[in-house]
């Protein structure tokens, strides 16, 4: 039986961009812009979009 296209490993032009961002990587991101400040709650952060 042969395996679905789906299930095997693309090259790296066929990886598509990270949507979600891990905890740390928002905190990053808002303090750069100015959203987040130390000391500030790290739970129940605002929606971020990854840097383009």
């Amino acid at each position: 039986m042969s395996q679905h296209k789906s299930f095997k490993a693309g090259g790296s032009s066929s990886r598509q961009k990270k949507s979600v961002l891990k905890r740390f990587e928002r905190v990053e991101l808002l303090r750069e812009r100015g959203q987040w400040k130390e000391g500030d709650p790290v739970v129940g952060l605002r929606k971020t979009k990854p840097a383009e």
